[in-house]
């Protein structure tokens, strides 16, 4: 049994790699998390009665000019060009590169910059996906180019009409005469393939967030348990197949289907909700608490979904490479991907059943509310970033520079090297899984005050915090076990 294989497959699929051994002392780290989860409970009891946080209201308006250079035509355009362009370097790389994840950079570039570079860079700059994503570009292009393309068939049929028309007026009027000019209503002949005759169709409201889940979860298959994730073959069938189904549905539904459903639209808008930078309501571009911008993450249906499969697949990959799972599957009679496959499956739906159970128990300590299902997801979204720092952290640091140098044509690639030592990593894992279950303890106080009456919030706060210790328990355990 091999518990750590050289082979860079490895590393790819596994995010950061082996986690065994770390040298840091389990009594402390659970200890450090338990306490501050615990104060930071009773000291938002005491001295936070009332909801502070406004949602998209709130946050200091940048200078115009600022907003002005971030909304100007140009900036976008490039923005636009520069996914676009980075998407066909990619595609040519599948294409026409060596089938070896030491000498392609495309693996990396998918799996390393990517999945896991969207995440500071939504955190610093907001839902940046949304103006890099070549999909959305693409689609733009198609939509132009059939717009013209409808345009000119337009012109074709008032062409003719007039034509038609100029005629049969020429051929019933005396030869004395000059020919009439053709009637004005023919200019607005209907066009049948025109958007106002066949606009787009609304996005069904209880379709929400689900096919952005279910894209996440395609993803992290493709990541975790595929047979061989680093391929070319695999991924240049992986990725086109998404980008066609992703196109035919943006036909379909218009451009606003990216938003919902295209899964790293949705993913970076996510970890954007704790980014300093933001929207108001009036459009304003904003610097703002974080906590504001997650106040104002919208309850749509597959919210929870979403949330969850982010959780429950990093909670899968740092389990993956343990001696008793991998033996497991390598033994399974179902076969390893079926095995694997139902490993995933049963990580996501545990995530999801303990906090469908909370929202059960605060539904009956508190009373019935329109919707507790969706009302304390947005609380999950910090635990979410917090494992998604401490599991992928070190892959971004040390594969990402590593895919940079090989995109750009240099031969003798270094071997990835972390910065930080084991003993400061193991703490960087640490904090970062307790610092994101406080934020989400902090998010979930004020929407419970704001939610309940003052007799019933903190006592609808004890399931939230069992949940909140349950999966800071699970997260440590997989960092140090």
């Amino acid at each position: 049994m091999v518990l750590h294989p050289a082979d860079p497959l490895t590393v790819l699929a596994h995010g950061i790699g082996s986690q065994h051994d770390l040298p840091i002392s389990p009594f402390y780290a659970f200890a450090g998390a338990f306490t501050a989860l615990f104060l930071s409970f009773l000291a938002l009891g005491l001295l936070w009665s009332a909801s502070r946080f406004r949602g998209d209201r709130s946050g200091l308006a940048l200078p115009a000019g600022l907003q002005r250079v971030a909304d100007a035509p140009a900036t976008r355009n490039a923005l636009r060009g520069l996914g676009l362009g980075a998407a066909l370097a990619v595609l040519l790389y599948l294409l026409l590169g060596p089938d070896d994840p030491a000498r392609n950079p495309a693996p990396g570039a998918v799996y390393v910059l990517l999945w896991v570079g969207l995440v500071p860079a939504s955190l610093l700059f907001g839902p940046v996906w949304r103006l890099l994503n070549p999909l959305r570009t693409l689609h733009r292009l198609l939509a132009r180019l059939s717009g013209r393309l409808r345009t000119a068939r337009t012109a074709t049929v008032v062409a003719t009409a007039t034509a038609t028309a100029t005629d049969a007026a020429v051929a019933a009027a005396p030869s004395s005469r000059s020919p009439r000019p053709p009637a004005p209503h023919l200019a607005a002949v209907p066009d049948p393939s025109s958007p106002e005759s066949r606009p787009h169709r609304p996005l069904p409201a209880r379709l929400g967030q689900w096919p952005a889940a279910a894209g996440l979860f395609a993803f992290t298959w493709l990541e975790l348990v595929s047979p061989d994730p680093a391929s070319t073959a695999t991924l240049l069938v992986a990725l086109t197949g998404y980008a066609a189904l992703q196109l035919l549905f943006a036909a379909r539904y218009g451009e606003g289907w990216f938003a919902e459903g295209d899964a790293f639209e949705a993913y970076s808008a996510l970890l954007a909700r704790l980014s300093p930078l933001g929207r108001r309501s009036d459009g304003r571009l904003v610097l703002r608490n974080p906590f504001h911008g997650l106040d104002a993450t919208p309850e749509r249906p597959g919210l929870v979904a979403t949330v969850c499969v982010l959780l429950g697949s990093t909670a899968y990959d740092g389990f993956s490479d343990n001696p008793s799972w991998i033996n497991a599957i390598q033994t399974s009679p179902l076969g390893r991907t079926a095995a694997a496959t139902l490993g995933l499956l049963g990580a996501i739906a545990l995530v999801a059943v303990l906090y469908c159970l909370c929202a059960a128990v605060t539904r009956l300590v508190c009373g019935p509310h329109p919707g507790p299902l969706t009302a304390f997801a947005h609380s999950l979204v910090p635990i979410a970033l917090g494992y998604l720092v401490a599991h992928y952290f070190s892959l971004l640091v040390t594969e990402g520079p590593r895919t940079v140098i090989m995109a750009v044509g240099t031969d003798n690639a270094p071997e990835p090297m972390s910065p930080l030592g084991p003993g400061t990593l193991a703490a960087l894992q640490v904090i970062a899984v307790v610092t994101g279950h406080v934020l989400g303890v902090i998010a979930a106080h004020d929407r419970s005050v704001r939610l309940f009456p003052p007799a019933k919030a903190v006592a609808g706060q004890l399931p939230l915090l069992a949940l909140m210790i349950t999966y800071t328990v699970g997260g440590l355990s997989l960092l140090l076990n």
